[in-house]
């Protein structure tokens, strides 16, 4: 079973996770790890880690940051903000019809 999907089977979206943990702040990657594992309950592998900030940062949604040591540390761009801002409202939006729907079975 992939690292980052949970023990019912939810399979997590990585760059979503990732969008969420900097949207507190700059994080490098091991701290990126711990937070979503923290709050998602889903650990995420290097190298799906690495993979996904590649493309995250290919499309303008977070960038790099000058490096600590071996740690580069990552943050939310504006576009970054706005995509996981509308991100989590459309699954907001599912969710609530989702629930609803299951009250009324």
């Amino acid at each position: 079973m992939p690292r980052h999907t949970s023990e019912r089977g939810h399979r997590a979206e990585p760059g979503l996770l990732i969008l969420t943990s900097l949207a507190e702040g700059p994080k490098h990657g091991y701290a990126i790890i711990e937070d979503v594992a923290g709050f998602a309950g889903v650990r995420l592998g290097r190298g799906t880690l690495y993979g996904a900030l590649a493309r995250l940062e290919a499309h303008g949604l977070i960038e790099s940051l000058p490096g600590e040591d071996r740690r580069r540390p990552y943050r939310l761009t504006g576009l970054g903000r706005e995509v996981l801002a509308e991100q989590l409202a459309s699954i907001q939006r599912l969710a609530e019809a989702g629930l609803r729907r299951l009250d009324t079975v």
